[in-house]
C-alpha cells in the first residue's frame, strides 16, 4: 500500500482506502463518516463516476472536512468532459486538497460514454493517451495550442496556476493500456481481478509505479448469500466487452464462456447460474472480517499499493463493516 515518492528507492508509505460516498447516506451527512474513517486508520477515500453522484463532489467535501485524508477518483472518463473543463476540474481539486489528491483517468465504457452521455466511444487508447498529454501540459501552466489525434485545443491556459499538480493515474486492464500507464502515468488503477491475477497485470507496466485497485468486499459469513450477490455483480460487469476481453486475457475464458453465451442468448437466469463459485471467490472478497482482511492482504502482497474497498454490507450494518474492515 503506497504512494509516489520523489526520492529514488524511497519506501512507499502504507495506504488503505475505501470507496465513497456510502450508499444510502446523503452527501450532506458524510462529514461524520469521513471523520470516522480517519479515526479508524483509513488513509484514503476514493470516489468513482458511473451512474450515481459525480466523481469530484464527494472528494471536495472530504477535502474541507478531513484535511488528513488522501483523496482519489477512479475514474473520470476521458470523453464526458471537454479537455479544458476536465483540466479545470482537476486543478480545482488539486487546489482544494493540495498534495492529497490523485486524479484517475480512464476510457470508461461504451455504455457510459455512448448510451448514457450520447458521445461516440471511439479510439479509446488514443483518447486517454491524448488526454494525459493535454493534462500534463495544462496543469503545468502551459498555454496549450495543439491538434491531438482525437481532439484539438486552441489557446487554452488555466487562469489559476496549479501550485502542486496531482499525480495522474490511468485505469488499465490489458497490455496496451497497462504499458501506456507505465510510460505516461504516475500510477495505474486496476479493477475486477483476483489477487493472484495482480502479478500478470503489473508485469505489463514496465515501470515501478503505484498500483491502486478497487476491491469489492461483502463481509458476511453466509457464503451462499455472498456468492448470490457476487454472481449478480459479475454478470453485470463482466458481460461488458472490455471486461470480458480482460478476463479472457487473464485465462478465465473457459470458466466464463457459459455465462457469456447465456447472456448473449438473453437468458439472464442461466447466466447467473453459470458463474462458478471459484470465480466468485476469486473476484469478490467475502467471509468474516478477519477473512476479508486476509484476502485484501493477498492483493497487497501481490503488488497492490492502494486498496480501495467497495464495501457492501449484507448481514451487518455499514458502521460495523467499516470498523470491522479497518486496517489492523
Amino acid at each position: 500500500m503506497s504512494e509516489p515518492s520523489d526520492a529514488p528507492n524511497a519506501p512507499r508509505r502504507p495506504r488503505y482506502g475505501i470507496t465513497v460516498p456510502f450508499d444510502g447516506i446523503p452527501l450532506a451527512d458524510h462529514r461524520h463518516w469521513y471523520e470516522e474513517l480517519v479515526r479508524l486508520g483509513y488513509t484514503d477515500a476514493w470516489s468513482a463516476e458511473t451512474d450515481g453522484v459525480d466523481g469530484l463532489t464527494p472528494l471536495a467535501l472530504a477535502a474541507a472536512w478531513t484535511p488528513s485524508l488522501q483523496l482519489g477518483v477512479a475514474i473520470i472518463p476521458a470523453y464526458t468532459r471537454g479537455p479544458a473543463l476536465l483540466a479545470q476540474s482537476v486543478a480545482a481539486m488539486a487546489e482544494a486538497a493540495p498534495g492529497r489528491f490523485t486524479f484517475g483517468l480512464g476510457t470508461s465504457s461504451d455504455v457510459i460514454v455512448s448510451r448514457w452521455n450520447g458521445m461516440p466511444f471511439e479510439e479509446p487508447y488514443k483518447r486517454v493517451r491524448d488526454t494525459l498529454a493535454f493534462l500534463r501540459a495544462a496543469l503545468s501552466g502551459e498555454k496549450v495550442d495543439e491538434a491531438y489525434d482525437t481532439f484539438e485545443v486552441r489557446g487554452f491556459r488555466l487562469a489559476r496556476p496549479v501550485v502542486e499538480p496531482p499525480p495522474l493515474f490511468l485505469a488499465a486492464l490489458r497490455p496496451g493500456m497497462l504499458r501506456l500507464a507505465g510510460r505516461a502515468a504516475d500510477g495505474v488503477i486496476i479493477n475486477w481481478l483476483g489477487a493472484e491475477d495482480v502479478p500478470k497485470v503489473t508485469a505489463e507496466l514496465g515501470a515501478d509505479i503505484p498500483v491502486a485497485a478497487r476491491l469489492f468486499v461483502l463481509p458476511t459469513e453466509d457464503a451462499e448469500l455472498a456468492r448470490s450477490i457476487g454472481r449478480r455483480m459479475i454478470t453485470a460487469y463482466l458481460n461488458v466487452a472490455v471486461y470480458a476481453e480482460f478476463h479472457r486475457w487473464l485465462g478465465r475464458g473457459d470458466a466464463l464462456t457459459p455465462m457469456w453465451e447465456a447472456w448473449q442468448a438473453g437468458d439472464r437466469k442461466a447466466a447467473l447460474a453459470a458463474v462458478p463459485d471459484e470465480v466468485v471467490d476469486q473476484l469478490v472478497i467475502h467471509g468474516s472480517y478477519a477473512e476479508c482482511r486476509e484476502h485484501i492482504g493477498r492483493y497487497v502482497a501481490n503488488g497492490v499499493d492502494i486498496p480501495a474497498l467497495m464495501v457492501i454490507p449484507l448481514t451487518g450494518t455499514l458502521e460495523e463493516a467499516v470498523e470491522g474492515l479497518a486496517p489492523r
